[in-house]
């Protein structure tokens, strides 16, 4: 009798979100889960790794009967952790998310949930970042559930080639009222950076990053289409940044 998926769980808001317990309940029907995820929110930590300091695992019992654990350190090390200290056997599946908030076009690059579902693809698990397009504290995850549920399951049954990822988003709002799904490609949209200044009681300047998403890209097979006409995007992902379009005119200077 074969065993059944094991089933890797992470994210970045933090093992108390909201979002990776309805990750979890989306993924029970369809293998083993063992939960690894950050003690504390790390939104926005791209694919940063800690070198500097030492990392904390420890048990956690979040999920009742769901094998858990925290990690004081970011998306990227969950993930190594469990590959490397924890799994007794390689994870069939990783699954990361639900993220609050967009992780469409360029926001991929900050993200703490795609960078731990790309650290799966470097280590050829197949792997899907799922995001939820409402930071409310109290966003309604039913949707969401659905199809990180579908999407896992088709992943499970056909697979994706070695070294990529999905980074999936959903669109607010119930079930009934989205469109379905679309496979498309990453839209070209960008932050237009500012910052806050204000002084401290001391007179002291501090900072606050904010900014406008600026869509450039008007194309009907972006994910940022997707989304804006109520479909669930699905990009798929990969970590080679070779702008391979590049190398026959490179090769063509003086070097």
């Amino acid at each position: 009798m074969s065993k059944r998926p094991l089933i890797l769980v992470t994210n970045d808001d933090g093992i108390s979100a909201k979002g990776i317990q309805y990750l979890v309940d989306a993924m029970k029907p369809l293998g083993d889960i063992l939960v690894v995820a950050p003690d504390k929110p790390q939104s926005g930590m791209g694919h940063a790794i800690t070198i500097h300091n030492p990392l904390r695992l420890k048990s956690s019992n979040q999920f009742e009967d769901i094998q858990a654990y925290t990690c004081s350190g970011t998306p990227v090390d969950c993930v190594k952790l469990a590959i490397y200290e924890v799994l007794k056997r390689r994870p069939t599946l990783l699954v990361s998310g639900i993220n609050h908030g967009s992780n469409a076009a360029t926001n991929i690059l900050y993200s703490g949930t795609m960078s731990a579902a790309v650290e799966g693809a470097i280590e050829n698990i197949p792997s899907i970042g799922f995001s939820l397009l409402d930071f409310h504290s109290d966003a309604d995850f039913e949707a969401s559930k659905m199809y990180a549920r579908k999407i896992a399951k088709q992943v499970l049954e056909h697979g994706i080639p070695a070294g990529t990822c999905l980074n999936v988003n959903i669109p607010k709002g119930k079930p009934e009222a989205l469109n379905g799904a679309k496979i498309c490609r990453q839209g070209k949209a960008f932050w237009e950076d500012f910052f806050d200044k204000r002084l401290d009681p001391h007179g002291n300047p501090y900072y606050w990053l904010t900014g406008d998403f600026s869509v450039t890209d008007k194309g009907e097979d972006t994910d940022m289409w997707a989304l804006e006409h109520n479909y669930v995007s699905i990009v798929p992902t990969q970590f080679d940044m070779t702008a391979h379009h590049l190398i026959g005119s490179l090769n063509e200077w003086d070097l």
